[in-house]
């Protein structure tokens, strides 16, 4: 299918996606009514202004609370002194901020060769993704931390290495999962960042442990070892290595380890190479890959972390394995089997966003820094004006012998530099309770109202 050539072509095309997104997004995803975000307005609001503690908070009529570390509800303490409808609006901004970081960051140094048509087409994409659709709908942290990791990331690539790790040891302190990118700055011997990262942790636990003494001390000794307070581990929604083991019945510890431990040994072989070769968008690709299959815990709305390893198969050449997982992963395909998840068909199809992590862990290109340009630079290029008798004297000029491809390079613009980008070239779930889950897990409204729950008087 050829892209459209004119602005008005463009526009058309930009706003029919516009409408399918819209209708597809009102209609068949699970809409989740901010209960996340209401989760941590309740607890703080309660912790603040009732005096209540944090980790006693449970939403009115269901079993679901507070379950981050204590530094993610002093960070928090802002949305207390806020209304619900001003703090959703906040999480939206926030979430969308993070998210043009997260793409920057991942698109490169060229970003502003794809254009306001390319990035409308992305933007159509990324709202059909399940992992983003139910951050943004459960008012999530994810897309936060995400890019508190990936800056680091992008410092550390492009030799700003002064600051790196101050973004994964907050990322640490809020929520444990980014704690595994520690360990891949270990890996990778970047003895200070890691320091820096750290002690940021430490620091931001030790202050959460001046400010809420006694919830501090109850979440490291009890709340954290207790997965019930998370929800259930079989629910289709968990798609971890644990969330496989207890859909097939088994819930004892040594298995799970075990596959821990292998998981983790693929993941250092893995991220060591890629850090070897320079690429470093790989080697943060496979850690997030990696944390969401050993977390006990990992809903489809922490799949954001995979994003990262779709931007390495766009870039390494393999756009159409990409598109494909990709679109997989927009079809909420997991719960078909809601209800049901036995049989060899409830294996391979309750398990899908498992083992598309799994695969992309075990087979994600790496090294692959001079790969081919994002989807999104085809578009550019088939949309750009034709060449000027400028621009085709430079061309021809260009092609005699003379300077080296740098100096080519330099002139047209086209050489990036390092970095994260893509085309460089030379629980608080609350569907997870512990009770009976609704009969229709994926009609849109009724759905969404069973759901809906009123906090705390502001």
């Amino acid at each position: 299918m050829r892209t459209p050539t004119t602005d008005r072509g463009r526009v058309l095309l930009v706003l029919a996606l516009a409408a399918v997104v819209s209708v597809f997004t009102a209609t068949v995803p699970l809409l989740r009514d901010w209960f996340d975000l209401r989760v941590y307005y309740g607890t703080v609001h309660t912790w603040l202004h009732h005096g209540g503690r944090i980790y006693d908070y449970q939403v009115p009529g269901t079993t679901y609370g507070f379950t981050y570390p204590p530094f993610a509800a002093v960070s928090m303490a802002p949305m207390g002194y806020l209304g619900l409808g001003t703090a959703i609006i906040a999480a939206l901004v926030l979430n969308l901020t993070a998210l043009g970081v997260v793409l920057r960051i991942l698109a490169g140094p060229g970003w502003r060769r794809y254009g306001w048509f390319g990035w409308a087409l992305a933007a159509c994409g990324l709202a059909l993704f399940e992992p983003l659709r139910d951050t943004f709908s459960f008012g999530q942290v994810n897309l936060l931390l995400l890019a508190l990791v990936l800056g680091d990331g992008w410092l550390l690539s492009t030799g700003r290495g002064r600051w790196a790790g101050v973004g994964i040891g907050l990322a640490a302190a809020i929520k444990l999962t980014p704690a595994l990118f520690i360990a891949l700055l270990l890996l990778a011997r970047r003895w200070k960042a890691a320091a820096v990262a750290t002690a940021v942790a430490l620091a931001a636990t030790g202050l959460a442990f001046l400010v809420v003494p006694g919830a501090s001390k109850f979440y490291w000794t009890d709340a954290l070892w207790d997965t019930t307070r998370v929800g259930r581990l079989d629910y289709v929604s968990n798609q971890s290595l644990q969330g496989v083991l207890a859909r097939l019945g088994e819930t004892g510890r040594p298995l799970w380890a075990a596959a821990v431990v292998l998981v983790l040994a693929v993941w250092a072989v893995r991220a060591r190479h890629a850090i070897v070769v320079g690429d470093w968008t790989a080697a943060f690709a496979l850690t997030g890959l990696t944390a969401c299959l050993i977390s006990p815990i990992t809903w489809v709305h922490h799949l954001v972390w995979l994003l990262p390893a779709f931007a390495v198969l766009v870039r390494a050449g393999h756009p159409r394995i990409a598109g494909a997982l990709y679109a997989l992963m927009c079809t909420s395909v997991v719960w078909l089997w809601f209800d049901d998840s036995s049989g060899i068909d409830g294996f391979l199809g309750s398990n899908t966003y498992t083992w598309i992590t799994l695969g992309l862990l075990l087979w994600l290109p790496t090294g692959q820094t001079g790969g081919s340009r994002l989807i999104l630079s085809r578009i550019a290029a088939t949309t750009a004006p034709a060449p000027s008798r400028a621009a085709a004297t430079i061309v021809a000029v260009s092609a005699q012998p003379g300077p080296s491809s740098g100096t080519t390079a330099a002139a047209t613009g086209t050489a990036e530099g390092p970095g994260l980008g893509l085309a460089r070239k030379a629980s608080s779930e609350p569907t997870g309770s512990t009770r009976p889950a609704a009969a229709k897990p994926q009609s849109s409204s009724s759905r969404a109202s069973s759901y809906t729950v009123k906090p705390p008087p502001a």
